[in-house]
């Protein structure tokens, strides 16, 4: 009597044996291959943002630390070397992830062109698998602990360094050749791409080195006009003052430089350096201070505060008196002036301790009528080319106003402006005198 195959169960005990010792075996053998690989594409892709986010300090420390600080230092001593090893080693693991992968999805539903489909949704979704557990969660990881991470894939670096020589050694000639052929050409880089290199400085940078490297930044696109002290806040004292007077008057204002006008300040007639009356302080009345008056050094508007340093420390002044297209004085601007724009205000002891804004909360602050836009837009941290459609001619926030309003606004009447809400506090027949402003969106560096 024949049997079927359901009765004698041999060939389904031949058929689950040589399922798990070839098939299983196939798929778990490749399966924690796969794993390995993407454990290794964390540590590759966590180890180029470990080495390079390192500072400078921390880096000579490593010099002369344990042998696994003296690896992390050897290693970024040469840092196309190791950008190049990096990169070589990430694509020979996610590369040889994907291939795998294809492969054995391939043997498990065949080569069939119905089943391309699936082959096709399995790489794809290996992708995003790479993407995240391969690229973002290292990267972020590695930012917040770079150092331990470095030193941690040191080792598996410097053995894939000599594995990978000859490959490392043709990217870098290929590199060198492209970057030297870009160097001539020059390089273009703009401002918020700069601004987007300082915000991944987040942890080694403080915020003063912040400030100064933003005001370097901005150095080179500030005109004169920005910067300058208006005409009516210039101190200044006419031609035709006697001695008496003169002192008087310096006693008073503490000024070391001071422009000297003939009937009008439209009129300079150059500068009064205080030093210069020191060897005639007990002459009378009637000596010839005017005499004295070394040549002003006149500017226009429109001049870049990079190209006026340059001509500070050629012509070795440190004034220079700002004209406007008809020759008439727009405003003063100092070497002081110039320097602040990078490095934050200056104060000396003869300073006025009075400040053109005060800060009521995180998000509302009074600002002065007369607080130049330059400096408006650093103490909210906005951007100051958000006015630049609203300003026309003007530079002060309350000439902003006047030109969004279209003439004197009362007290208590609002402005609304972009994310700013614009309260009119204190005004005059002629300015505005005080404004109260209101953020109404956070900036990127309250939310961070």
């Amino acid at each position: 009597m024949e049997t079927s195959a359901i009765d004698d169960p041999y060939p389904l005990y031949l058929a689950i044996g040589s399922f798990f010792t070839g098939e299983f075996l196939y798929y778990s053998f490749n399966g924690l291959l796969i794993i390995a690989l993407l454990v290794m594409s964390f540590i590759a892709s966590g180890s180029e943002v470990a080495f390079f986010s390192l500072d400078t300090e921390t880096i000579k420390k490593s010099k002369s630390g344990d042998s696994g600080d003296r690896l992390v230092y050897e290693l970024i001593s040469k840092p196309k070397r190791l950008l190049a090893n990096i990169l070589i080693l990430n694509n020979f693991i996610n590369v040889s992830m994907v291939l795998i992968t294809t492969v054995m999805v391939w043997h498990a539903v065949g080569s069939d062109e119905s089943d391309a489909g699936v082959i096709a949704l399995t790489t794809t979704g290996l992708s995003l698998v790479i993407v995240f557990f391969g690229e973002i969660i290292p990267k972020v990881f590695a930012r917040q602990n770079n150092l331990k991470f470095a030193k941690f894939s040191g080792r598996i670096l410097k053995a894939s360094e000599f594995l990978f020589t000859p490959l490392s050694w043709l990217l870098m000639s290929w590199s060198n050749i492209i970057e030297s052929r870009i160097q001539r050409k020059g390089y273009q880089i703009s401002a918020d791409e700069i601004y987007h290199i300082l915000e991944l400085t987040e942890k080694s940078t403080s915020k003063e080195e912040k400030d100064i490297l933003r005001g370097i930044v901005n150095f080179s696109s500030l005109t004169v006009k920005q910067v300058m002290r208006s005409r009516m806040d210039i101190t200044a004292f006419e031609l035709e003052m006697d001695f008496h007077e003169l002192m008087d008057s310096i006693n008073k204002n503490n000024y070391s430089r001071i422009p000297v006008f003939n009937d009008t300040i439209d009129k300079i007639e150059g500068i009064l350096y205080v030093k210069d009356l020191l060897p005639h302080i007990e002459k009378d009345e009637h000596f010839k201070w005017q005499e004295l008056l070394r040549p002003a050094y006149f500017v226009p508007e429109l001049k870049k505060i990079d190209g006026l340093l340059k001509e500070f420390q050629e012509k070795r002044v440190h004034m220079a008196i700002i004209v406007d297209e008809y020759g008439g004085t727009s405003g003063l601007i100092t070497l002081e002036d110039i320097i602040e724009e990078i490095v934050g205000e200056i104060k000396d002891e003869y300073d006025d301790e009075e400040i053109a804004f005060k800060e009521i909360d995180s998000n509302t602050f009074i600002f002065e009528g007369k607080t130049s836009l330059n400096d408006f837009a650093k103490v909210l941290d906005i951007d100051i080319n958000d006015f630049e459609p609203l300003k026309g001619e003007s530079e002060s926030l309350g000439g902003l106003l006047l030109e969004i309003n279209h003439k004197l606004p009362n007290v208590g009447q609002e402005i609304a402006v972009n994310n700013l809400n614009f309260t009119i506090n204190s005004v005059d027949k002629k300015r505005i005198k005080r404004v109260r402003v209101k953020r109404t969106q956070m900036t990127k560096s309250d939310k961070n």
